[in-house]
């Protein structure tokens, strides 16, 4: 059964939760910061989601395979930027430890799920079965 949209995708879905904790978290940096980390921490998350579903609508794979490059690369300012953060003492590590884990997630489902497509034959649709035919316990990447 082919996927329907890219908000079929579990890795998508698990991006927009990182989007929301971010919001949640930087809602209480300083004023001071509104231009400066929580701009960019909000744009890095919102740039993963966004990332997947446009590469997942592209028409060719090599696009795809780009656009999950991104997201990747995303991803890793992100995490960056919550390193800064929490070193200014903007939050707690407790308040960070389930985004980062969170973020971890993604990173690894983002490689799976380029992994697959990279794999997979060139005349083949990217579908659930053919996903499903090379990742580990028969589930989708992400």
């Amino acid at each position: 059964m082919p996927l329907k949209s890219y908000r079929d995708l579990d890795v998508w879905k698990l991006a927009i939760e990182v989007v929301d904790a971010v919001y949640a978290l930087t809602a209480s940096f300083p004023e001071t910061e509104r231009f400066g980390l929580v701009s960019q921490m909000q744009r890095a998350a919102v740039s993963v989601p966004a990332n997947i579903a446009e590469g997942y609508g592209r028409s060719h794979r090599g696009d795809y395979l780009r656009f999950l490059s991104f997201a990747r690369g995303s991803l890793c300012e992100l995490e960056t930027l919550l390193i800064i953060a929490h070193r200014r003492r903007y939050f707690s590590r407790d308040d960070a430890v389930p985004v980062w884990q969170t973020c971890q997630r993604v990173g690894k489902m983002l490689h799976r799920l380029a992994k697959t497509l990279r794999a997979t034959a060139p005349a083949e649709a990217p579908t659930e079965t053919a996903l499903r035919r090379r990742t580990k316990r028969g589930q989708l990447p992400g």
